[in-house]
C-alpha cells in the first residue's frame, strides 16, 4: 500500500531491507564503513609549555572536626536519662599521592580543603569522620615547606599527608561525672592543619640525554622511543623535558629522559638557563650528545660538564656514555677519530636520523641499567621500575 518510485517497481533488485542496527555497527555489511584509526594530535612544544608544569605552590587544610552533641535522654518511665550527646567525627585528611599516570603538575589546584566531620547526634550516636581528599602527582614529586624539603614521592602510590584533618569536638556525655550529672557542656570541633607547600617535580628516569642545541638528542629519542618530541632545524626546539622508554625483549624497560639544549654559560641564565636540569639529577647515568660535524666537537663535552659541575657538585661524575651523533656526514667522519683521543669515556658514533649503529647504543644502555639495578640490591633497595 505505500507508495513507491516506477524505477523501483521495476527492478525490484534494487530493494533492500532496511537495517535496523544502529549506524556505528560494522558487522552489517550494508552500514559498515572504512574508517581510519585517529591519530592523537600532535602539540607543538610552544602549546606544551601550556600544559607542562613542573613546580606549584599549594594551600592545603584539613578539613574541621565535627562538634559535640547536646541532648538529653527521654523516654516513657525514663524522663531523667542522662546525656547522650556523641562525640563529632573528624576532619577529613588531604593527602598527597604519587601515580605513575600523572606526568605534570598541571592537574594540581592552588587549594584543597579536607572535608568537615559531622556533628555528634543524640543517643549517643558519634559523627562521621569526613573522608580524605587525595591529590594526585606525579612520580618524583618533592615536597618543600619553607624551603625545606618535607616529603619524596618517588614510588608508585606513596603517601605523604599534607593536612590533617581537625579533631571531633566532645558531646556532654563525655562530661558526665558523679559531680556533675547533667552537664550542658560541648565542645566544637578543631579546625583542620593549614600549610602551603610548594611542589617541585623532579623526573625519575634511568638515563639523561644532555647535550647543546641542534646536537640532535630529541632525533635520538625517537629513534630509540616511542616518544614524539618536536624536531626542527632551529635550535631550543624542546623547551620541556620528554621521557622515552626503551624496551627490551625480557621485558626490561629503560627510561630515557630529554631535556632542552644547555649551552655555554648556562649557569649565567643564559638560553634557556640551568633550571630544567632538575629532571635529570635522579638520574643513575648520563648520555652526553655530542654534534660530530662541529669543528673540535670535544669542547662541547667540556663545556656540557662544567655546566652540570655548577648545578650540583658530583653531576658529571655519574656513570656515563658520550653519543657522537650525525656520524652520516663527512666532517664527522674525519672528528670521530680526534674525539676518541681527547675523551677519555667510551664514545658511541651514531646517526639518529638514518638510525645507524643504534644497537650498540642500545647494549650500553642495558649495561649501564643492569649495573644500576645491582648496585641498588646489593644495598637492599629497590630499583626504579617502569
Amino acid at each position: 500500500s505505500q507508495w513507491r518510485p516506477a524505477s523501483l517497481l521495476l527492478n525490484p533488485g534494487r530493494l533492500q531491507p532496511r537495517c535496523r542496527q544502529p549506524t556505528f555497527s560494522t558487522t552489517c555489511p550494508n552500514c559498515s564503513k572504512n574508517r581510519r584509526l585517529r591519530q592523537k594530535r600532535a602539540i607543538s612544544e610552544r602549546k606544551l609549555t601550556r600544559y607542562f608544569v613542573d613546580h606549584r605552590r599549594v594551600r592545603v587544610v584539613g578539613g574541621q572536626g565535627g562538634g559535640g552533641g547536646h541532648s538529653f535522654h527521654s523516654e516513657p518511665r525514663k524522663i531523667f536519662g542522662g546525656p547522650d550527646g556523641g562525640n563529632g567525627g573528624d576532619g577529613g585528611h588531604v593527602i598527597l599521592k604519587a601515580d605513575q599516570q600523572t606526568k605534570s603538575l598541571s592537574s594540581v589546584l592552588p587549594f584543597y580543603q579536607g572535608v568537615r566531620g559531622e556533628r555528634g547526634g543524640s543517643k549517643n550516636c558519634y559523627g562521621a569522620n569526613g573522608a580524605c581528599v587525595y591529590v594526585k602527582v606525579p612520580v618524583g614529586t618533592l615536597v618543600k615547606e619553607d624551603g625545606e624539603v618535607v616529603a619524596d614521592l618517588t614510588q608508585h602510590g606513596e603517601e605523604y599527608v599534607a593536612a590533617y584533618g581537625g579533631t571531633g569536638g566532645k558531646g556532654n556525655r563525655f562530661f558526665l561525672s558523679n559531680e556533675n550529672r547533667a552537664p550542658t557542656l560541648f565542645t566544637p570541633g578543631e579546625p583542620g592543619q593549614d600549610r602551603v607547600l610548594h611542589l617541585e617535580l623532579k623526573t625519575a628516569a634511568h638515563a639523561g640525554l644532555v647535550g647543546f642545541p641542534n646536537a640532535g638528542k630529541s632525533s635520538l629519542l625517537r629513534a630509540i622511543s616511542r616518544a614524539r618530541p618536536a624536531v626542527a632545524a632551529y635550535p631550543f626546539t624542546t623547551l620541556n623535558p620528554h621521557v622515552g622508554i626503551v624496551h627490551y625483549q625480557d621485558y626490561e624497560q629503560v627510561a630515557v629522559a630529554d631535556v632542552p639544549g644547555l649551552i655555554k654559560g648556562a649557569h649565567q641564565n643564559r638560553g634557556l638557563g640551568m633550571a630544567f636540569l632538575r629532571h635529570i639529577e635522579r638520574c643513575h647515568f648520563l648520555l652526553y650528545v655530542v654534534d660530530l660535524s662541529v669543528s673540535q666537537p670535544w669542547t662541547q663535552l667540556q663545556d656540557l660538564k662544567y655546566e652540570l659541575e655548577q648545578y650540583k657538585k658530583g653531576l658529571s661524575e655519574r656513570p656515563c656514555v658520550v653519543i657522537g651523533n650525525k656520524i652520516d656526514l663527512a666532517e664527522s667522519r674525519i672528528n670521530l677519530p680526534l674525539l676518541k683521543e681527547q675523551v677519555q669515556d667510551r664514545v658511541i658514533a651514531l646517526s639518529a636520523l638514518r638510525g645507524d649503529n643504534l644497537e650498540e647504543l642500545f647494549l650500553r644502555l642495558r649495561e649501564l641499567y643492569d649495573a644500576y639495578v645491582k648496585a641498588e640490591q646489593s644495598r637492599g633497595q629497590s630499583p626504579v621500575k617502569w
